[in-house]
């Protein structure tokens, strides 16, 4: 059975899928629950933002600034 590029392309974004579910699932079970979150992300166009969370407070910050993420976290622990 023959399999086509769009069959092979889909089968690789779920493959890509499960692989980040996969690392998220790992890295959710040996973190440790306390400890401030700092995620690099990229949107839809391309664009880098950062995701800071802590868990402590419950609060989050998101930005496309790296300096403003840590501007954030240097104030929440003032």
């Amino acid at each position: 059975m023959k399999i086509t590029s769009k069959a092979s392309n889909i089968l690789t974004s779920i493959k890509e899928i499960l692989h980040k579910f996969w690392q998220n699932t790992v890295k959710i079970l040996l973190s440790d629950s306390q400890e401030l979150e700092v995620i690099k992300k990229v949107d839809r166009q391309g664009h880098i933002y950062w995701q800071a969370y802590d868990p402590v407070s419950g609060k989050s910050y998101s930005s496309g600034s790296e300096v403003d993420v840590c501007m954030w976290i240097e104030q929440l622990y003032r």
